[in-house]
């Protein structure tokens, strides 16, 4: 092995260590109790492990109706991410109208406006539609995102525009060939568009507290930023419910994560 190359790798190891010590010392912290966490000396590991902090933030806390919330609201806001980013990539990438690159530039022009500016019109439009204070509010709005129309355009524009017609002239429909053709070879993209939606709506925080004022509506981030008293607060069960945020974003990347890098990379290279 080249020298460049170990020097690469030490670097690499380093960097990993810098960025995953939080999340493990966030993790130990988890198991460990009141009196190891107030310490004035802090250690990494537990000197004495308990699970007790698990099971009473879900005791105190209710916190499986908000991890059952948010379990909803990221799955099926995923769901329909995926489709919709999917017919309107497809579209796109392999059907020319009048209009149609204008239609991308206004698309991507949507990428540069931060949700600060567009939060106070899609409030007006939930409350317009009767949606405030309901999980659907959290769903619809990020439905359709210009970032995943645009790589999953740039995924199928790959697909041979002969393979397409070819099964238009053997007489299928177009949502047979969507189902059959375009779905089955654009499964990296969708893959990488699932896992990002499902990480924005698992972690989202800022949209939930202006769209949720019920608590039995609460998100899993929502909850835990409101798990504190007023003078105090629990880090014992907020450190707890932190770990279990992250499992499932951890299962959902592992399940994925090969059509994730082929998405990527082959998205990148067009």
């Amino acid at each position: 092995m080249r020298k460049s190359s170990i020097t690469n790798y030490i670097i690499a190891i380093l960097f990993v260590i810098i960025f995953l010590f939080p999340v493990f010392y966030v993790v130990f912290s988890a198991f460990k109790p009141t009196a190891e966490i107030a310490t004035q000396s802090p250690t990494f590991f537990p000197r004495n492990w308990t699970f007790s902090n698990f099971t009473n933030a879900f005791a105190r806390g209710n916190f499986a109706l908000y991890i059952a919330n948010t379990i909803f609201v990221a799955v099926t806001s995923t769901l329909l991410a995926v489709l919709i980013n999917t017919m309107a990539g497809y579209a796109l990438a392999k059907f020319r109208f009048k209009g149609d690159k204008v239609i991308l530039v206004i698309i991507l022009s949507t990428i540069m406006l931060p949700l600060e500016v567009i939060m106070v019109p899609i409030f007006s439009v939930l409350r317009f539609f009767g949606l405030y204070n309901s999980l659907w509010a959290l769903i619809i709005p990020p439905a359709a995102t210009p970032a995943g129309i645009f790589l999953m355009r740039q995924f199928l524009l790959k697909i041979p525009d002969e393979v397409l017609e070819s099964a238009r002239i053997d007489g299928a429909s177009e949502w047979r060939i969507f189902y059959s053709i375009v779905i089955p070879n654009a499964k990296p993209a969708i893959a990488t568009i699932a896992i990002f939606s499902f990480m924005w709506r698992w972690n989202d925080y800022v949209w939930p507290l202006i769209a949720i004022s019920s608590p039995r509506r609460y998100t899993l981030q929502l909850a835990i930023a409101n798990f504190s008293g007023e003078y105090n607060v629990d880090w014992n069960s907020t450190l707890a419910m932190s770990v279990v945020s992250m499992i499932p974003m951890l299962i959902v990347f592992l399940i994925f994560q090969r059509q994730f890098v082929q998405g990527t990379m082959e998205t990148g290279m067009k």
